[in-house]
This record gives C-alpha cells, sequence and structure tokens, in this order.
C-alpha cells in the first residue's frame, strides 16, 4: 500500500492528501492509513531518500528535502534544462493568450494539473504573479515576463502568431502515444 499511497502523492503535488483521502481512495481505516504514511515516511528518513513525507495544512505532501536546494537551484540554470517540454509550451501559450489568467483557468483550458509546470515556469523566469483575482479564494493572477519575449525573440506579445492560423494549422496529437520508447539502463 505504501507504493500506492507514494503514487497518490506524487499526482496530488502540491495539494496533497487528507488522511480522510487515503482512508477513502484505499479504502482502509484510519490507523491502517496512519501506519501506511508512517511507513512510508520512515522510509523515506532512514534511508536518505531524496524525498519526504510531510504534513502541511492538515495534508501529506511530498516534498524534495531542503538539505538538497542548492542542487535542485543548480538545476534549473543548466542550459539542458531549460529545453520546454510541450506541457510547458502549451501552458505558456495559455498565458500568453489569456493573461492575465489564474492556474485553475489554465488547468481547464488543458485540462490536466498544471502547478508543476507553472511552479518550472515561474522558476525559469518565464511567467509572473500578477496580483489576484476577484474570484472567490482570490487565486493568484499570471502573465508572461520579459523573459518570456526574449526566450522566443519577441518584441512584443503583439508579434505572437494569430491564435486563428495556429488552429487551422495544428494537427490532433494522439495523447495517449508516446514518442519515447523505454531503454535498457544497462546499456
Amino acid at each position: 500500500m505504501e507504493g500506492i499511497v507514494e503514487g497518490l502523492l506524487y499526482v496530488q503535488g502540491d495539494l496533497g492528501l487528507t488522511l480522510k483521502d487515503i482512508e477513502n481512495i484505499l479504502e482502509i481505516d484510519e490507523e491502517t492509513a496512519k501506519r501506511v504514511v508512517l511507513n512510508l515516511k520512515n522510509y523515506y528518513d532512514e534511508n536518505n531518500r531524496g524525498f519526504r513525507i510531510n504534513y502541511l495544512g492538515n495534508t501529506f505532501k511530498l516534498t524534495t528535502r531542503e538539505e538538497h536546494r542548492d542542487y535542485y537551484q543548480k538545476l534549473l540554470e543548466t542550459p539542458s534544462s531549460n529545453n520546454l517540454s510541450e506541457s510547458a509550451l502549451e501552458t505558456l501559450a495559455i498565458i500568453a493568450y489569456n493573461e492575465p489568467i489564474t492556474r485553475g483557468s489554465v488547468e481547464e483550458l488543458r485540462g490536466v494539473d498544471s502547478t508543476y509546470i507553472m511552479r518550472r515556469l515561474l522558476a525559469k523566469g518565464l511567467i509572473k504573479e500578477y496580483g489576484r483575482s476577484e474570484l472567490p479564494g482570490r487565486p493568484i493572477l499570471y502573465k508572461t515576463t520579459d523573459d518570456f519575449l526574449d526566450y522566443f525573440g519577441l518584441a512584443s506579445k503583439d508579434e505572437l502568431p494569430d491564435i486563428d492560423t495556429l488552429e487551422k494549422n495544428s494537427e490532433p496529437k494522439d495523447l495517449y502515444k508516446s514518442i519515447y520508447k523505454e531503454g535498457d539502463i544497462n546499456g
């Protein structure tokens, strides 16, 4: 069950899971849920893994270790990590054409959780927080930065391609087929 909880925590990202969520999803009682989470937490701690389980705001979250922070920062600054995935490009396009926009609106348009991608785009300086929406909960608004314009060689947002032209030229993608082939780590 620890593997399932680990996967659930990974999928939930910043949202995390409450103990009640774990009980309901795994269909187990509270004591069993506590034991599973504690076993997973102890595994990470005792084996000095790169992740740990934190209990924050009444939820369990899978987080990276604070003591590894300098390495994570180096990764973000490494030129090879500056390539953008299709997901990141899609997210940037949604923000650029709809800014200012909330993460919830981005996710609604994409149809998937965008927390991780938006966090990466913030870390790379391609988007920034731009105040708060008047919607309930006052979610954060995001917009693109000057670094975004520099990255794509644009003088201003006016140079973005017309959205109608892009829609006519796009081909539908098979979302369930990977372009990657699984390799053998041993060579």
